[in-house]
């Protein structure tokens, strides 16, 4: 019983912060995992991976799009096949390497995505309009965005939901609650089961009601997170994930440096 609630508690706070900040729950339940639960790296990496395999997105997608947010499907396949073979590649090496060479590539991996958040907001303030919305993507541009994503999901055990979101709206453009939705969209899809079947594998796993839990709690958690993110505008969205990003960052390398 103590495992399941710790679970539901570690889920439903990746839960919130997936939902608020549009993306897959995968970031914030590995340090989650780590700071509640007591994990290694590796396991809290394979609870993370596992977790993300059951749709627990679908209560968030359904706020965004009550909201009016859209993504084409055409993106949603091009990011999914590029992150599918990264994801791969990325568990592979991950359970090669030693856990402290993971604590500190998680810290440079946020560390460069908050950068490139706060250069994104250092531009021009001038917001795409709906109009953006429809304006179509080069499909390798979508590629890279899926590869790099998934490289870092396989590796980092996380659901690549972060450089999605970063990648859509800091590099190629896109607005940035139309960026959430389509990271929150391509987690339904279960891209994550070739990185979470390598760590299951090689043994980096939590028990069943700890798995159970984080499960549990993300279904919850990512709704409430939802409902909150479509109350905030775009600006206050992208500084409460640099705020976010950075509190893992500083977390992860108090770990790593312990």
């Amino acid at each position: 019983m103590h495992n399941l609630i710790a679970g539901i508690v570690t889920g439903l706070a990746g839960g919130l912060t997936a939902g608020l900040l549009g993306v897959s729950p995968g970031g914030g339940l590995v340090v989650f995992s780590v700071l509640l639960l007591g994990a290694g790296q590796h396991v809290a990496q394979g609870i993370s991976l596992v977790a993300q395999v059951p749709p627990t997105s679908l209560t968030g997608i359904r706020r965004y799009w009550q909201s009016g947010n859209r993504t084409p499907l055409r993106w949603i396949g091009l990011l999914t096949i590029g992150f599918v073979g990264g994801g791969a590649a990325g568990a592979l090496a991950a359970n090669h390497a030693p856990e402290t060479v993971l604590r500190w590539s998680y810290v440079t991996y946020l560390v460069a995505l908050d950068a490139m958040l706060v250069l994104r907001g250092s531009r021009d303030k001038k917001e795409y309009d709906d109009a953006t919305a429809t304006r179509d993507l080069s499909w390798p541009a979508l590629l890279a965005v899926g590869l790099l994503a998934g490289l870092s999901s396989g590796f980092l055990g996380i659901g690549g939901g972060l450089a999605t979101v970063v990648g859509l709206s800091a590099v190629l453009g896109v607005p940035q609650h139309q960026a959430q939705m389509a990271s929150l969209a391509m987690s339904l899809i279960p891209t994550t089961i070739p990185s979470a079947w390598i760590y299951w594998s090689e043994g980096s796993l939590a028990s069943w009601p700890v798995l159970a839990g984080v499960i549990i709690g993300l279904l919850a958690g990512t709704d409430l997170g939802a409902r909150a993110a479509n109350r905030i505008d775009r600006a206050h969205l992208r500084i409460a994930m640099i705020f976010f990003v950075s509190l893992m960052a500083l977390y992860m390398t108090f770990k790593a440096l312990c």
